[in-house]
């Protein structure tokens, strides 16, 4: 069985620096904030070439301290999307704001733009959209607009850790976030760069990571004084030094995603609708996605012959009765959901097994 994803061989190719992140945890009780987290925060400023970091304990997490950073809350609105994973417009929710729901284009995934500046009104606080399946949005457009309607960017990063921006016309060489005002990141094991549990990292301007930074441990700048209404959402240390010690690793590890990618491109381009690549930056792949409209037959003959495929989304979050009531109609929302499915692209694929999925693709279509 080729599974969707191998950790055990990720683990296997970084165990000892990651073993040795643990034991200096457990040997020298540092479990919660100190000079790990600091040192996790310079490092992952650097990596980023962020304005300013602020860690915290997932993905989600990262995405409501941004909400409430930015001062987001009752009586707001955020335009959003549907077409990826729940905690997106959960957090809208969570913060007491509404979420307005934007639909995608087809070829990307990624939020329609026009689309979104129409559905601005006189509460719309913040245009949160999200860097999908690996790659980014046109993030400078998007930003131009939040600043002429007075708006807050935010981007859910989640799956685009590790992109990089290099089209003309905009900064050089940053990875993703390099524009909003604030990008979140999750760490979840899955992600191109997991933790061993989750973990979470915003990106942006620095009043609004500082704030983060006390929102994220009750609300406090001291240990006694407590300037604002928080929670507990600190990371904490083994997962720091575990993404410290994989870090080096990860642009090599985005390289062969990419050239298995490649592969895919080429020699399944005929027979399956292809997500496209957009022409700004450098795809991390986070994961790759095909269309096809006999999706299910096609994942079921996939697993009989021993591949694990997965959905990246079934189920759209504005038709869930969670969100029912800011439901809406989202034409292209809904048609890539019934159509999409994610094959396996982890770097640790050997060439053969990429090829057997290629040929199996194939025969099965």
């Amino acid at each position: 069985m080729i599974p969707f994803t191998d950790l055990q061989a990720e683990y296997q190719e970084c165990k000892t620096e990651i073993d040795q992140a643990i034991k200096y945890c457990l040997e020298n009780n540092s479990f919660v904030t100190g000079p790990v987290v600091d040192e996790f925060e310079e490092t992952f400023n650097n990596y980023t070439g962020g304005a300013s970091v602020a860690s915290c304990n997932s993905g989600t997490s990262a995405l409501i301290l941004a909400l409430r950073s930015c001062g987001i809350g009752p009586g707001d609105e955020v335009i959003t999307v549907s077409h990826t994973f729940v905690s997106t417009p959960e957090s809208v929710c969570t913060v007491g704001a509404t979420p307005v729901f934007c639909d995608v284009i087809e070829e990307t995934g990624l939020i329609d733009i026009d689309q979104a500046e129409s559905l601005i009104t006189d509460k719309t606080k913040a245009i949160l959209w999200v860097d999908l399946y690996g790659q980014s949005t046109d993030q400078l457009a998007l930003c131009d607009i939040c600043k002429k309607h007075g708006l807050y960017s935010i981007i859910d990063g989640a799956h685009s850790f590790g992109f990089v921006y290099y089209s003309p016309g905009r900064r050089s060489g940053p990875k993703t976030g390099g524009d909003a005002n604030l990008t979140c990141y999750s760490f979840n094991p899955i992600k191109n760069l997991g933790a061993i549990g989750d973990a979470g990292l915003l990106v942006g301007q620095k009043p609004l990571t500082t704030k983060a930074k006390m929102l994220r441990d009750h609300g406090r700048d001291s240990k006694y004084d407590y300037l604002h209404l928080g929670y507990n959402a600190r990371i904490n240390n083994i997962q720091a030094k575990v993404l410290m010690a994989k870090l080096p690793y990860l642009d090599g590890w985005l390289e062969r995603k990419r050239e298995i990618a490649e592969y895919y491109n080429n020699n399944l381009k005929d027979y399956y609708t292809l997500t496209e690549h957009a022409g700004w930056g450098k795809h991390s792949y986070y994961v790759y996605v095909l269309r096809h409209p006999d999706r299910d037959k096609v994942r079921a003959d996939l697993l009989e012959k021993g591949i694990q495929t997965n959905i990246h989304y079934a189920n759209p979050a504005h038709n869930t009765p969670a969100f029912a009531p800011w439901h809406k109609d989202l034409p292209i929302t809904e048609k890539l959901s019934n159509e999409i499915f994610s094959i396996p692209i982890y770097p640790h694929l050997k060439d053969a097994q990429v090829e057997y999925i290629t040929n199996t693709l194939k025969e099965v279509r």
